[in-house]
């Protein structure tokens, strides 16, 4: 899916830079240029937006925000949102819908994961945060969120040649897709990948820095995480054999979530986070082990200083490795393609599709 980042400028009209080519085109300002849509997901951790308008098969985006907001804290040991939790994605909530507004808008689509998902006050706190903004945020299934983690990285599925593992490690769990790729009926042929089946997990980089601080920077603390997400995930595998269709070849692992860019930016050996660079990147097996035994061989104070990881993240970088060593060691495919996209991008996907369908039936 092609995004575009856009740069607004004051007098209105907006310069639209393709990522990875440096290719500037001008966008008509907002009178003349056509109707935007927004995208926000409130996830365990951050709360991240999109505004976007459509281009061709994908969209440009417009404006983009997030922030850390931290609202999983403290949910594993109370059960509960914390007020200051909620009182930070209000905040930050507030101010997506502010640039919902400026940006007028045609629709907006607003979720929140399993934070929400988890917690006693999790529906409490929906209906405050809609009373308070006035966006329309919802909590979603599972299903719904691993359905737009596809949205987002149906090009990357579909470059495997029959299976792909799509995995998303989030903040308070992690979700895995099984997905099948249909073979094109012609060289034109736009392939939508198929759901097989999904697997979800309550174990995320937050859950587990929380309930297991300190115990992934040791050998035996990290060993012992890896065993018991493999544990979790074993049922999984047993009911659809996977291990065994990647036997046969074919099959391919997507991931989509800070932790798999992150490894990706290390194993790449970059000396800053590149998107242009990473997202929809296709690394070797030995690549992907290079970056993760390089992370772990790094001590705190350097992963916190690396332009790649940074000290807000610090905390989260290696129970996410023992999350995606994990995956790998259960299903060793040969080689992982790396989506720095998500639910966002699936959202606006979805957005934009229903508008064109909505025009096209006005106008029949």
């Amino acid at each position: 899916m092609g995004t575009n980042l856009v740069v607004p400028h004051p007098s209105g009209s907006a310069a639209a830079v393709a990522e990875g080519n440096g290719e500037r085109r001008r966008l008509p300002d907002r009178r003349a240029r056509p109707p935007a849509f927004a995208a926000i997901d409130l996830g365990t951790n951050n709360c991240r937006m999109l505004v976007g308008v459509p281009s061709g098969n994908g969209f440009h985006v417009l404006d983009s925000f997030s922030r850390v907001v931290r609202l999983g804290e403290g949910l594993y040991r109370t059960g509960e949102l914390s007020d200051a939790a909620m009182d930070r994605a209000i905040d930050a909530l507030a101010i997506c819908a502010e640039r919902s507004r400026r940006w007028q808008v045609a629709a907006t689509k607003a979720i929140a994961t399993e934070a929400c998902r988890q917690a006693e006050n999790g529906a409490a706190f929906i209906a405050r945060a809609r009373a308070e903004t006035g966006l329309p945020l919802e909590t979603i299934s599972p299903r719904e969120e691993i359905c737009l983690a596809m949205e987002s990285c149906a090009s990357l599925i579909s470059q495997a040649e029959r299976r792909a593992i799509l995995f998303d490690i989030g903040g308070g769990s992690t979700e895995i897709a099984w997905v099948r790729v249909p073979a094109p009926h012609g060289p034109s042929d736009r392939v939508t990948p198929q759901l097989i089946g999904y697997h979800t997990i309550p174990v995320g980089v937050v859950t587990l820095s929380e309930r297991c601080a300190g115990w992934c920077e040791t050998e035996a603390g990290f060993a012992g995480v890896v065993e018991e997400v493999k544990a979790l995930l074993r049922p999984f595998e047993e009911t659809h054999r996977i291990s065994q269709e990647i036997r046969m070849g074919g099959v391919r692992l997507v991931g989509t979530s800070g932790t798999v860019t992150t490894i990706a930016g290390i194993a790449l050996n970059l000396d800053r986070y590149r998107r242009g660079a990473i997202d929809g990147a296709v690394l070797p097996h030995e690549v992907v082990t290079s970056g993760l035994e390089s992370i772990r061989a790094m001590g705190r104070s350097r992963l916190a200083e690396h332009p790649c990881i940074g000290a807000d993240r610090v905390d989260f970088v290696l129970p996410g490795c023992a999350i995606f060593a994990a995956i790998a060691e259960m299903w060793p495919a040969t080689d992982l393609a790396v989506a720095d996209r998500g639910l966002r991008e699936g959202m606006l996907t979805r957005l934009i599709r229903t508008a064109r369908a909505r025009s096209r039936r006005l106008q029949a």
